[in-house]
């Protein structure tokens, strides 16, 4: 009985944290989060990668609040976006669960229905196919970093202002 509830909690405690969209965090030994790679003394690659439950905007904003946040830590004032990319991955799960299990070989059975006739392995009433999408997306940037006022351009921006305005949008991780 212990270990039966022990595995059902572990089981949930799992869920649960899959069910839970990319915090802003380091992406420390995964793929979820964001990482920074400096190309020179004012110019990094910035990414932020989400798991499947993050939607594209919030990796979208955890990007550019990265950039904010790595000038600021690197002395600067403003950065510019000089590229920036964002790539999805998409996959399907579900569908036909015999396609699986008997692949390689050819089963097939068949009935008669009085009204249709003889109807084969694919049957509309019995055959449901559930697919679900799953789409994961990664936000990338080159930013430059500069001090003094921001120029005059819309991919320039103020790091100070940038981190205040969306300071509220960020969802740390929570503690352990």
């Amino acid at each position: 009985m212990k270990r039966s509830l022990l595995i059902l909690l572990t089981m949930t405690v799992l869920a649960a944290c899959t069910s839970m969209p990319t915090p802003y965090q380091p992406a420390v030994g995964s793929r979820w989060g964001y990482e920074e790679n400096q190309i020179e003394s004012n110019r990094f690659r910035v990414s932020f990668g989400g798991n499947s439950i993050t939607e594209r905007e919030t990796v979208e904003t955890y990007l550019i609040y990265r950039a904010a946040e790595l000038t600021v830590e690197q002395g600067f004032d403003h950065f510019e976006v000089v590229e920036r990319n964002v790539d999805s991955e998409t996959r399907y799960i579900g569908g036909d669960p015999y396609d699986a299990r008997y692949r390689g070989f050819y089963v097939h059975y068949s009935y008669y229905h009085p009204r249709w006739g003889w109807r084969g392995w694919y049957d509309p009433f019995w055959d449901d196919v559930h697919t679900r999408e799953i789409t994961r997306f990664e936000a990338s940037a080159e930013i430059v970093m500069g001090n003094g006022p921001k120029p005059d351009h819309p991919r320039a921006f103020d790091a100070r202002d940038v981190m205040a305005n969306l300071a509220d949008e960020i969802i740390l991780p929570t503690p352990e």
